[in-house]
């Protein structure tokens, strides 16, 4: 006959497994308790109210001084819309929208905005206000080796201000700095931050460096291209350009055009002048001499001062020059060019010490170049 009961040794017997019971108690006392917490009772409602908020006192001085900045200036930056005519694979061409920032250059109507902004819709601008209130604008005129454009509304606007104008050239490592503009199309936003780094080199729509550039860490997005960066002043001293950073998003380093070739190249594009760059008019590639780099001029273009000043070139003489010196500065390559002649103007005139092959051999002289357009080759 079968028992729940094992016999022992002794010949008494001893229950074979207590988990059924254990498993049965389990079960009963998840039960009761999901039961319970079904048809508990509710608590009653009360009469309640808001909770008080307690006073917040007085702004501190650096909020307030941002507040200011920001009010001061927020109605001078405006947000750039342009269309362009796009080949597209379905419908054969499409409309493409892109936006930016511009600030406000002067009472007249005159807006300045990066060169990459607007260079696919020359013809097709909206320019909008701090507000909605919006206006065409016809395209002045563009430098793109310094991506720089400027704009013109096409109707007269009434109480325009010009952000007050500062300098790069006193700015220091560590001090503030304040950017507006229209991240992914947000209008008036601001972000804040440090001066990173100074005399930085980026790249240009056209390819060229464009030197003295100011590294900020205020978060610049795509969309801020254009926008002002101010001083704890208040004042303009750069236009945010560019970010470095692989998702496209801020990643902390951004760059800004320094406030001194603002206001060297827009007037000159306001003035309708052709080149607003000045340079030699030379094409360049660096050669070794002795144990280092030094950059030789392998094409003179006409009509430029390097022609006028007898430079010689390896397209026509077999050896080109090499530039060793820039009015007595040492340079060893483009770019140290680029930095000696940048801030010049049309029809200044640099001394250039030059190593020339001549029969004899080579020797060092000095040359004067009238700097006239840079001519660009792409």
């Amino acid at each position: 006959m079968t028992t729940p009961y094992a016999p022992l040794r002794d010949g008494t017997s001893r229950p074979s497994s207590a988990l059924p019971l254990f498993v049965a108690g389990a079960a009963l006392v998840v039960t009761a308790w999901l039961a319970f917490d079904r048809f508990r009772p509710v608590p009653r409602h009360v009469d309640a109210t808001p909770r008080v908020i307690e006073p917040r006192g007085e702004l501190a001085d650096f909020e307030k001084a941002t507040i200011a900045i920001f009010e001061a200036n927020a109605p001078s930056v405006v947000n750039i819309r342009s269309r362009v005519l796009r080949p597209d694979e379905w419908r054969g061409l499409a409309v493409s929208e892109g936006t930016g920032t511009g600030l406000v250059w002067d009472e007249r109507g005159y807006v300045v905005t990066n060169f990459h902004v607007v260079q696919d819709a020359l013809s097709n601008l909206t320019v909008r206000f701090p507000g909605g209130v919006e206006y065409q604008a016809l395209f002045v005129g563009g430098a793109a080796e310094y991506d720089i454009a400027v704009l013109k509304l096409t109707e007269t606007a009434e109480n325009l201000r010009a952000i007050p104008l500062g300098s790069a050239k006193d700015l220091r490592v560590g001090q503030s700095v304040f950017a507006i503009g229209n991240p992914f199309g947000l209008d008036s936003s601001l972000s804040t931050g440090v001066v990173s780094a100074l005399d930085r080199a980026i790249r240009s729509p056209s390819g060229t460096p464009i030197q003295g550039a100011i590294q900020v860490d205020a978060a610049i997005n795509p969309g801020n291209s254009g926008g002002p960066l101010l001083d704890s002043a208040g004042r303009l001293i750069g236009m945010n350009t560019a970010i470095v950073s692989p998702s496209g998003a801020n990643a902390g380093i951004g760059f800004a055009i320094p406030v001194d070739t603002l206001n060297r190249v827009v007037p000159a594009l306001i003035r309708g002048d052709k080149g607003t760059r000045a340079g030699l008019g030379v094409l360049l590639e660096g050669v070794t001499v002795g144990r280092g780099t030094r950059p030789a001029i392998t094409q003179v273009y006409e009509g430029t001062g390097a022609q006028d000043a007898g430079l010689r070139s390896v397209a026509e003489h077999g050896f080109g020059d090499v530039i060793l010196a820039v009015d007595g500065k040492e340079v060893r390559s483009s770019e140290d060019i680029g930095r000696a002649l940048d801030g010049k103007r049309l029809g200044d005139r640099v001394t250039l010490r030059i190593l020339r092959r001549e029969p004899q051999g080579w020797v060092e002289l000095d040359v004067e170049v009238e700097l006239k357009t840079q001519i660009q080759r792409h």
